[in-house]
């Protein structure tokens, strides 16, 4: 069996080195168009920050290597420009050379490319980069050698952009971001990207959202916004996004789906017999939508390669799509996802709810413990678990697998209180916040607390509602919702008669645990509560103009 496979990297040599360990005798050739074959160009931002030292670090394996290991026929610079369906052929043009291969199996594994918007004078532009290979990592890394700058300007806020950001910064530049959404981080909703912002903005870096690049003038130093306004930028990092490389794939007939990306069936096979596709240029299933979507991350590009290699080998393996889960490293913060976010259940037309819970890392008492936000949506009626979000210091990467894993195994919101945790003061606490992600939802499922969310506060105060704010007078005083009434949680049953008995009552602390309590006090006392879903401390962070500070000092002002 001969099988060509057109781009390395993540997918491609992981079909390459598994098919070699399923077949000794097939004839392997790996074609890639630049010099690298296998690289780690998720830690590429790293080495413009210095953090990962050495450019070698980052080249995983050599042609030679993988010649010598696997006898695979690997063939860097050299790019496959047309493919022959009929006579199962690809033409490569190798330098000067052009020449022909045949094959049994055809493996597509091209990639992405970085997404250049419309600019005006974007041509012009001497400064402005796109990272996605060694190749894009040394020009910029040549460029701020040989130009010394001072400032740079980050074009989109995902998760390059971030890593950029944060790597542009430790070499001593002053960052600014620019992203044309409503907030940074688009899988992420809008108030647990406010946690990412934050922390952006505590390091240095000017972010502007709602903000769009249109021009760029003085040979791309000048960056005219959408608003009129000017960003003076020494460097330019552009990072809008990804689309597949399906040029080649369009040119020999495959057939294209949505966003570009690659149609395949379960069996990675393309529309066209014979020609199998993987990695960041074909749409996948998602898992719980079961819609076709592009998930451009290694971890899939790595599975799928792998197991598109077992079906050539005659093994059964059936492509079960993917939840697109991530995680970013923010300065000293981490943020992670995994599943939908509350957009795209929206645009799913997908019943849900969600709840925000605050924990520590590990036990609060053990010295050093950290404090993480996690955001947990599911379906009230059915305990089905849609998603999560996370964001803090430490332990983000453990929680979200946890619960990406728990999404894909089809447990349910009742099952997080039963998950079973390794526990000492040093590692985590005797209720995970996990567990407490779940007890919550669990909470709503079975009509023992009614939420609202973040958003929906201000129409409700409109409406008439009473906010009742139960953290201690202390906590109230040193910042506090507009409109809010403070009485402390110990003594709300005997101060029931301040309340009004003909509005909603609203309630909130500074997490939402002790709001609970009081809302199950308030009910069992005959009034119409509902409880702030995460409280102060999250529509502080994401509502911060709708927060008064010093509230004794502002009241006698």
């Amino acid at each position: 069996m001969k099988v060509v496979i057109i781009g390395g990297v993540a997918g491609g040599m992981s079909a390459a080195t598994r098919l070699r360990r399923l077949d000794e005798h097939a004839e392997i050739i790996v074609l890639e168009k630049g010099p690298y074959v296998s690289f780690a160009n998720c830690g590429l931002p790293y080495h413009v920050s210095e953090e990962i030292e050495k450019r070698q670090s980052l080249l995983v394996q050599t042609p030679e290597q993988l010649r010598a290991r696997f006898q695979l026929d690997v063939r860097p610079n050299s790019e496959a420009i047309k493919i022959d369906t009929e006579e199962k052929l690809v033409i490569v043009r190798s330098g000067d050379e052009i020449y022909t291969l045949d094959y049994d199996k055809l493996i597509l594994s091209p990639g992405a490319k970085p997404f250049i918007p419309p600019i005006n004078g974007l041509s012009e532009a001497k400064n402005v980069f796109t990272l996605r290979n060694i190749n894009d990592m040394d020009k910029i890394l040549a460029f701020i050698d040989e130009s010394k700058p001072e400032t740079a300007m980050v074009i989109g806020a995902g998760f390059i952009g971030l890593e950029m950001a944060e790597s542009l910064a430790h070499r001593g530049l002053q960052v600014s971001i620019v992203e044309r959404s409503k907030h940074v981080l688009s899988p992420f909703d809008e108030e647990m990207a406010a946690f990412v912002a934050e922390e952006l903005k505590a390091n240095g870096v000017n972010v502007l959202t709602s903000s769009s690049v249109v021009e760029f003038k003085d040979d791309g130093r000048t960056a005219i916004l959408g608003d009129g306004s000017a960003l003076e930028a020494d460097l330019v990092i552009l990072s809008v996004g990804v689309q597949p490389e399906n040029a080649l794939a369009i040119e020999a007939g495959v057939e294209i789906g949505a966003r570009g990306g690659i149609l395949v069936d379960e069996n990675y096979e393309t529309t066209i017999k014979d020609i199998f596709a993987v990695g960041d240029a074909i749409l996948v299933k998602h898992i719980i939508t079961k819609e076709e979507v592009l998930i451009s991350l290694a971890s899939p590009a790595n599975r799928q390669g792998r197991q598109v290699a077992d079906v050539i080998s005659g093994l059964s393996r059936k492509n079960l799509g993917s939840l697109g889960t991530s995680i970013v490293r923010v300065f000293g913060k981490a943020a992670a996802s995994t599943g939908l976010n509350e957009r795209q259940l929206k645009m799913a037309n997908l019943d849900y709810k969600c709840v925000h819970v605050q924990g520590k890392n590990h036990a609060g008492y053990f010295p050093n413990s950290k404090p993480i936000v996690l955001k947990l949506l599911f379906n009230s009626k059915t305990g089905d678990i849609y998603g999560a979000q996370a964001f803090g210091e430490d332990g983000i990467d453990k929680r979200i697998d946890i619960l990406s894993t728990v999404i894909k195994a089809g447990l349910k919101v009742e099952d997080l209180p039963e998950l079973e945790f390794t526990y000492a003061p040093p590692f985590g606490s005797a209720k995970d916040i996990v567990n407490m992600a779940g007890y919550a939802a669990l909470n709503i499922i079975e009509g023992l607390t009614d939420t609202i969310q973040w958003y929906e506060l201000i129409e409700k105060q409109a409406e008439g509602a009473f906010l009742l704010d139960v953290r201690t007078a202390n906590e109230f005083n040193r910042g506090a919702m507009k409109g809010a009434t403070n009485i402390p949680l110990d003594d709300l049953r005997i101060r029931l008669n301040e309340l009004p008995e003909n509005k909603d009552i609203i309630v909130s602390c500074q997490s939402g645990q002790r709001s609970y309590i009081a809302e199950r006090i308030l009910k069992q006392a005959g009034y119409i509560v509902s409880n702030l879903d995460g409280s102060f401390a999250l529509y502080s962070t994401v509502r911060p103009t709708e927060v008064i500070k010093n509230v004794s000092i502002y009241c006698n002002a």
